[in-house]
């Protein structure tokens, strides 16, 4: 298959083309970073993106003071985070699968914006930021539940004047307090961990297992708002390009498949992925 790349004035024909190529195929869509950008949400990589000092599992587990931290800086974004909104990208995904023209939808992020806007078949292969886990008695938490929490052992964070940039992990580098207390988990006393992948640590397989059975019953695939720079990303486009199936990658900047591209344009996610959409429909 070769890969097609544009400029921006080259846009319109590639999403005639991409329309031609999806037109009565089951499609799976696979979407990072880049489709949350205009709900606010910051890229990892893209142009303006905050310096990524993420927090590993190892320096997670081993050190409290790391645990502690992770936690107000996680709380502190929280609040903006869990405020974002769907954008015509996750509300044009939801509409397509309503009508079984998107088999469903396969995403890099956690801000769990592709469920706010409706989808039904969504696999988070990196987990999501509004629930929360002990990781010694296994005991699943609402964020929401976990934020009050944090807020009524911290009265003084409000008054404290904590701000920062929002990163795509809802995270914000900010200097720790020796205040800041963590809760423990109600039930155990034991560590509460958000229900996302850290860096160091692998995708369940049973996750992975979900993401390759979708894409198996797909006849084609999105790639939207991703450079496919994370690996478990990569092997999924892998699979479909082994298998021969249309490809489509919607993405500012170069990707790491772009030569296993069908049609590749370059353009912002949400609105060229709105546009195609509206012509799979009509």
């Amino acid at each position: 298959m070769a890969a097609v790349d544009v400029l921006d004035s080259e846009v319109d024909p590639l999403i005639e083309r991409a329309v031609d190529i999806l037109a009565g195929k089951r499609t799976a869509v696979l979407t990072g970073a880049g489709i949350s950008t205009d709900s606010g949400i910051p890229d990892y990589r893209g142009e303006g993106a905050p310096k990524a000092h993420p927090m590993t599992l190892q320096s997670f587990l081993d050190s409290p003071a790391h645990r502690k931290r992770y936690w107000l800086g996680s709380h502190v974004g929280w609040g903006r985070f869990a405020g974002a909104t769907p954008n015509a990208g996750h509300t044009a995904i939801a509409r397509a699968e309503e009508t079984s023209i998107f088999s469903g939808v396969i995403t890099q992020n956690v801000d769990a914006l592709h469920h706010k806007a409706g989808s039904l078949r969504v696999v988070d292969l990196h987990g999501r930021l509004d629930k929360v886990r002990c990781i010694h008695c296994g005991q699943s938490f609402a964020r929401s539940a976990i934020a009050r929490s944090i807020d009524k052992l911290n009265p003084w964070i409000p008054g404290a004047g904590l701000e920062g940039v929002v990163k795509p992990d809802g995270d914000v580098d900010i200097e720790v307090s020796s205040e800041f207390v963590v809760p423990p988990c109600e039930l155990c006393e034991g560590v509460l961990k958000p229900e996302v992948v850290f860096f160091g640590e692998m995708v369940p397989f049973s996750v992975f297992d979900q993401a390759s059975s979708l894409l198996a019953r797909s006849e084609a695939l999105v790639v939207a708002g991703s450079s496919l720079v994370v690996n478990t990303g990569m092997r999924l486009v892998t699979l479909a390009y082994k298998r021969r199936i249309p490809i489509v990658i919607i993405n500012r900047g170069p990707t790491k498949a772009d030569r296993m591209a069908t049609v590749r344009i370059e353009g912002g996610t949400s609105e060229t992925l709105a546009l195609v959409v509206e012509g799979l429909r009509s």
